[in-house]
Formats: C-alpha cells, structure tokens, sequence
C-alpha cells in the first residue's frame, strides 16, 4: 500500500495513477476536520487560487504539458476537460464542478482509501512495499513542517501567495464594460467574447493606481520575510514598480478594442467566468494583500465594478516549500530515503499543471516501487521531464518554485527561426519522445484496475 497525504491536485493525482496500476492507496486530508484559512469546502481539490489551468495551445509551454498529462491518463486533465468554461485561449475550469468530479472519482474508486484526518507525524518506512508520498500542499501545518524539516535535514523556504477576488456577475454594470477576448480576429479557435473588459481611461487609471498605492494592507507573520512568487505578484505589490506598470501587466490594453469608442482603452481590467452557471467572475491578475474593506473600496474605482459584490475577496496566505535541489531526485524520490516521494506545490513546483504533473510523475514511481518495477525517468524534452529535471538540478541558492517553460528543455538541433515555429517543433519533439518512452517502459494502466471516471 502507498500512503499519500494531501487531498489537493498532487495528491489526488497520485493516488490515481498508484490505484490506476492495481495498487492500494491511503489518502489522508485534513478537512473538515481542520480547516484551513483559504479553503471554502470539504471535497478534494478544491482550487483556492484563480480557476484557470492556464494557457491550452502546444506553443504553450503548461498547454504541452497538459498534453503530455493526457497521454499519460492523467485525472486532473480528464475532469478538467469535461469541467471547462470559456476562457479564451486558456482552459479554465467551473471550480465547484471540478472538485466535485476529482473527489467522487477518487472515494468510488476500490483501491483508494480516504482517510478525513490530519496527518501531524511522518511514518517513514524503508520497506518498499509502503512508501510515502507528501503532497501536503502549501499549506502544510505548523506540526507537519517541522517533522518534514527533520526529514530532509533542511531548513524550510517559503514564499507568499496571494489569491485575485470573485465577483458576483449581476452586480457587474454590463453597460460599461464589454465583452472580447484578447486578439479576438488574430487568434485562431479561440472562442471570441470569452472575457469581459473593464475599460479604463488616462483619469480613471491614475485615480485607481493612488487607491493602490495607499489602500492598507492585511499584516504578514512577524517572523517571516515577505518573500512573494514573482509569477504571482499581488497587484499593489506590481504598482510599486512604477506608475505604469500594471499598465503592460495584468491591465494591458494590447489586443482590445471598446467597440463603442473603437479605439484601445488606456488600460484594462479583466474578468474571467468563474463557473459555469456564469454567476462568477474573478479578476484576472488582481490577487492582492488589502485588507476586505479596502478591496471593496478599491476595486469598487473600477469601470463596472462601482456596485460590485464579491463572492470572495482575495487574501494572501503562506506557501511552503522544501529546497527541492538539495532533497529531490528527478524520480520525485528523496535522496537520502527512496521510499519517500514529494510531490505538488512542496516539492518545489509552482502552479496547479505543474503540481499535477508531479503528482503523476510520483505516483507512477511510487507503484513501480511497491510492484519491484525499475523506476523511470521521463526524458528531458518531455515538459514533465524537464520539470523533474530542474527540480531536482537548480541550484539551491535562492532557489524558488517555477512553472513549466520551454526554456527549461534542451535547445533543438535546428531550431526554427521563428517563435511560433520554434515552439510547435519543440512539442512536436516532445510527444513524439513521450510516446516512445511509453512504449519502452509500457507504462500503460492496469487493465485489471477499474476505471471509474467516464
């Protein structure tokens, strides 16, 4: 039996792929039982941050690897698939459908066995026969943290993450904002209108760029250092960089035009579908430290926003992470006991594709473990390969979680010269390797193991 701890992408994701091959899994969460400040329910996978999967196209470094999930039966990808709201050229899922159909798989499942309590011990066993996978996410508990500290014999890192607010769509003011997706007659498939935009002129910018400048911030743990993901700034956090920053951030124009001015607003706030009901949207690069009144205030300067109530306002909490470098092979194993695999957000990966993948990647090796199977290594010009190798290859100095980027892949012999092209061949190569290292290591599910997820 495999024991994985954390219920959230990694770890369901794991326990999949382990029961997926004919191995029983424990699956230990901790909610209800204990809550955490971010979470709103109990199911599994619940996803606390944007509801966006990000980018869908292979030129896309996190579309490849949603790809290459895929071919590997991934079950983030397969409920993410059949949960998706428009979101332009982006997957973006319906968050409650999508939990919903992540935990009814994993509980119908034979071979999984899902334990609501917290984990505040590790039981690390030598015996192959029982690894360990944590998936504990970033928000792992105090008591956890240390007993993982003593594990890997390193001091924990850290960083801060903030999440963007949801607003309630009828109290969006239709007739100031306007529907489009960006590069609408540019982008080939993508579906036009998946967005509504929130313009804002030369005025309304600098009046909402004070308001951030000034709006008073909820207050981080004394002891820490407030050390953000730089590919997760909060929005006041951005602004501090200069007056026109947000401007060619998350508020760019570029791409978009006010069909009743016909021209490109000065600035630009959007709104991405947050359910499929439609009822919700969250404000796409707008996770921010203010306090609730403050947002409110805010974010109420917005263009169609004047009446707006929030669903959710966002927050900022404390992720952890270990130094994956110095800890983790590119099995996902630890170095210094192969019976204990990390995997998500801890193991030094950043974003809900990335945290997935590693889980798969985990889990695949963890049942090849407990089955005596040789344990594999995807090879680098796979985006999971290439995530496995930077994790465990980075140098530990200052070492921060990434997402997947094409350039953390192996250069091509003769790459193309243009963009674009370069990266369609760099997909292109990576598939082809991924099909050919599934033939050669035939990791295929067990047929014996039933599939519960239509």
């Amino acid at each position: 039996m495999v024991r994985v701890i954390g219920g959230g992408l990694a770890g369901t994701e794991a326990g999949w792929q382990i029961a997926s091959r004919g191995v029983a899994v424990a699956l230990y969460e901790m909610r209800p039982v204990r809550a955490t400040r971010v979470h709103k329910t109990d199911k599994l996978a619940e996803l606390v941050c944007s509801n966006s999967f990000r980018g869908a196209k292979l030129e896309n470094a996190v579309g490849l690897l949603k790809e290459e999930m895929r071919r590997l039966d991934s079950l983030v990808m397969r409920v993410a698939d059949r949960t998706n709201v428009p979101a332009g050229g982006a997957l973006a899922v319906d968050r409650e459908l999508f939990a919903t159909g992540i935990t009814e798989a994993i509980e119908r499942h034979p071979l999984i066995t899902v334990h609501r309590e917290e984990v505040s011990r590790l039981r690390v066993s030598e015996d192959e026969r029982s690894p360990l996978i944590i998936a504990t996410g970033p928000l792992t508990s105090d008591s956890l943290s240390a007993d993982i500290a003593k594990l890997v014999g390193h001091e924990q890192l850290y960083f801060y993450d903030a999440i963007s607010p949801v607003v309630l769509a009828d109290s969006i003011d239709r007739s100031k904002v306007f529907r489009a997706s960006r590069w609408d007659a540019a982008e080939p498939g993508a579906t036009q209108g998946d967005y509504l935009n929130c313009p804002l002129d030369e005025h309304e910018y600098q009046t909402l760029y004070d308001a951030l400048m000034t709006a008073e911030l909820a207050g981080l743990h004394d002891f820490d250092e407030a050390r953000f993901f730089e590919g997760c700034l909060p929005i006041e956090v951005m602004a501090q960089r200069g007056r026109d920053t947000l401007r060619f951030g998350p508020m760019k124009p570029v791409g978009l035009t006010d069909p009743r001015t016909r021209r490109r607003p000065h600035a630009v706030v959007q709104l991405r579908q947050d359910n499929l009901a439609a009822n919700h949207y969250s404000l796409v690069g707008f996770q921010t430290q203010m306090k609730w009144g403050e947002q409110r205030r805010v974010l109420r300067l917005i263009p169609g926003l004047e009446q707006g109530e929030f669903e959710r306002y966002g927050m900022i909490h404390r992720n952890t992470y270990i130094s994956a470098p110095t800890v983790l092979a590119p099995t996902w194993q630890t170095r210094a006991h192969p019976t204990v695999f990390f995997a998500g957000q801890i193991s030094g990966v950043e974003g809900y594709v990335e945290s997935a993948a590693s889980g798969l990647m985990a889990g695949l090796n963890a049942a090849a473990l407990v089955q005596q199977r040789p344990i594999r290594v995807l090879p680098r010009t796979t985006a999971m390969g290439a995530l496995a190798y930077y994790v465990s290859n980075a140098a530990p100095l200052d070492y921060q979680p990434t997402n997947i980027a094409f350039g953390l892949m192996p250069s091509l012999d003769r790459p193309p010269r243009q963009k674009r092209a370069r990266r369609q061949a760099l997909a292109a190569r990576a598939l082809n390797d991924l099909d050919t290292w599934k033939r050669d290591v035939a990791t295929a599910p067990d047929e014996r193991a039933p599939a519960v997820v239509s």
